[in-house]
């Protein structure tokens, strides 16, 4: 057992509270990591406004990176000492894990979404009461974490920690729906709707590939402007005539468009602005969404729900970062850092819209 600091939230939409509290040592399949960066997704905001009452106080973040400090007497491949990026939590064995799709395990809400370990119990706790954690499987708005070994990644030592924290959601979210599941062919047209951590991350993975055009749909001008820096040819504001521009851009229509904003009315208008025989990948958290099923037919539209971008972290994680170091994905682009004392400025910073990847760093 040690002491450590947590953004704790108290109820559901409550603020960041930083507090002390008290984290278990590791089990026997599970490593302590000591955080050096975390970044701040959308989903942590989202779940943190809608997550049960009786699963708080919870401690949200699942885009950690840090060094081990222990591991338990099962683990294998890690050590204390390594560098590492940390990711969603798999059971491993079923069938999905087994081939290859963890993002898909058969019991991945129990292990990522529950408010604790598989099996309800937290490693954290607060004035001797159970703090609620295990959030993808990390929680690592915290100074410390204890992570199943296979939501631990080993990474580089030299690569920095704000850069490896976003692989493990943002990045290999919006990267892994082009890489893993549309599999784009090179010169094919790609939009990306909503120019965030994901929606960047999944443009900067299209140009790498060699699609053309590219093109990035954000209300933010900043955004559009960083979209154009990392290669699109295009960025737009989703104003009214945006299915019509698109069209135009893409030569009759899109062969790939990636959602991002959770927003059904860019769901339906991505249907529109696709090509006969496109693709619409969707990876933003919303409601119901209607589409019109005769357009959808009478294009052959392929729809695509995306979870963490198809992605096995141990071997796209890797992947990534091998295209990072050739320049290929440049994630530092997006990070903006701040204190993991500073995490409300940095939670206002993304809802304005003034910065695009906030990473918490700790001394």
């Amino acid at each position: 057992m040690r002491r450590v600091r947590a953004a704790v939230v108290e109820a559901p939409g409550a603020p960041f509270t930083l507090q002390d509290a008290h984290l278990e040592d590791p089990r026997p399949c599970e490593v302590l990591v000591r955080t050096t960066a975390v970044g701040i997704c959308h989903t942590d905001l989202a779940m943190r406004d809608n997550w049960p009452r009786h699963l708080t106080p919870m401690v949200f973040g699942h885009e950690g990176a840090g060094r081990i400090e222990a591991v338990g007497a099962q683990v294998t491949g890690l050590a204390p000492g390594d560098h590492v990026c940390l990711s969603f939590a798999s059971c491993g064995a079923c069938e999905q894990c087994a081939a290859g799709h963890p993002a898909y395990c058969h019991t991945a809400r129990a292990r990522n979404l529950s408010g604790g370990r598989y099996d309800g119990t937290s490693p954290l706790s607060a004035d001797g009461n159970p703090l609620h954690a295990g959030f993808f499987g990390q929680s690592s708005f915290a100074t410390h974490a204890v992570v199943h070994e296979r939501g631990v990644v080993k990474v580089p030592s030299d690569l920095p920690a704000a850069v490896a924290a976003p692989l493990g959601c943002s990045g290999q979210t919006g990267a892994g729906a082009v890489l893993n599941r549309l599999r784009p062919e090179p010169g094919s047209s790609l939009v990306v709707l909503g120019a965030g951590g994901v929606g960047l991350s999944a443009l900067m993975a299209a140009v790498a590939v060699g699609c053309d055009p590219v093109v990035a749909v954000d209300p933010v001008a900043s955004r559009r402007a960083l979209a154009t820096e990392l290669g699109a040819k295009a960025a737009l504001a989703p104003e009214d005539g945006l299915v019509a521009v698109l069209r135009e851009l893409t030569g009759g229509g899109a062969h790939h468009v990636v959602e991002t904003t959770g927003r059904p009315e860019m769901a339906r208008r991505a249907v529109g602005a696709l090509r006969p025989r496109g693709e619409l990948a969707l990876l933003g958290l919303g409601g119901d969404v209607t589409f019109d099923v005769m357009e959808l037919l009478a294009k052959g539209v392929r729809v695509h729900g995306v979870i963490e971008g198809d992605s096995d972290p141990g071997h796209f994680v890797p992947e990534l970062i091998g295209l990072h170091r050739r320049g290929l994905f440049p994630l530092d682009r997006l990070v903006t850092t701040f204190p993991f004392e500073d995490i409300r400025a940095a939670v206002t910073a993304m809802g304005n819209g003034s910065v695009v990847k906030p990473v918490l760093t700790f001394p």
